[in-house]
């Protein structure tokens, strides 16, 4: 029963992410919490990678290496600094980070903040995004907030693009503090195929849905699980 739960979030957040860019993650990391802390970061890191693999893709054509190579460059940074935080903090400490992440995430989100993305704001995007993501495995919203006045497809293909790069170096980061291994990788398996239903179902339907109701709906969604992660650790 928990896995059909698991895979069925998996799925929802594939779907919000193939559709807006962002958003599995920090629909799955608080729910997948509740069901299992081995959840987080590695298993929603390795879906994440499989869906930003299959949107790059798809939206390869758009994607703009010359200006990604400054966020990757603050996501290194900011991978080192996300896998000592989670050497150092214990399991009810992480519940309570992951939440404020969410919370932060969604703020940053909502925020009516017009970033154009230059070197230094992509590098600090990078950065945040390095150490919330691999730390919670929440890492799309300071790059989304960074790109979010582009063109659509544009925002896809290169928040899709970063996300291969920074899954990949989360993981290595995540193995060496001992957070990535055998365990995380069996959990992982039985999501991957939602991960790429949700995608390909996100692709037939995105003509018929409205991108604000579908961000919106998000959204809240978002802010009820990071407030109950934040509750459950008061408790």
């Amino acid at each position: 029963m928990e896995i059909a739960v698991a895979v069925l979030i998996i799925f929802i957040g594939s779907y919000v992410q193939s559709s807006i860019g962002f958003g599995l993650a920090i629909i799955a990391a608080p729910a997948l919490f509740f069901i299992d802390p081995l959840y987080v970061p590695a298993p929603i890191t390795m879906c994440a990678l499989t869906l930003s693999l299959a949107n790059a893709l798809r939206h390869w054509h758009s994607i703009s290496f010359q200006g990604l190579k400054f966020a990757i460059l603050g996501r290194i940074p900011g991978t080192v600094a996300g896998g000592l935080l989670l050497y150092w903090i214990d399991q009810e400490q992480l519940a309570l980070w992951l939440g404020v992440s969410v919370i932060f995430a969604v703020i940053l989100s909502l925020a009516n903040i017009v970033l154009r993305p230059t070197p230094v704001a992509m590098l600090s995007a990078g950065f945040l995004s390095g150490f919330m993501g691999t730390s919670s495995s929440i890492g799309g919203p300071p790059m989304a907030l960074v790109l979010q006045h582009q063109e659509n497809d544009f925002i896809r293909a290169n928040l899709a693009a970063f996300f291969v790069v920074s899954c990949l170096m989360s993981l290595t980061m995540l193995a060496t503090v001992d957070r990535f291994g055998l365990e995380q990788i069996l959990l992982s398996l039985p999501l991957l195929p939602a991960t790429l239903v949700g995608y390909w179902l996100a692709m037939q339907t995105l003509h018929l849905i409205s991108h604000q109701n579908l961000r919106r709906t998000s959204l809240i969604l978002c802010a009820v699980a990071g407030s109950a992660a934040i509750v459950s650790y008061f408790i």
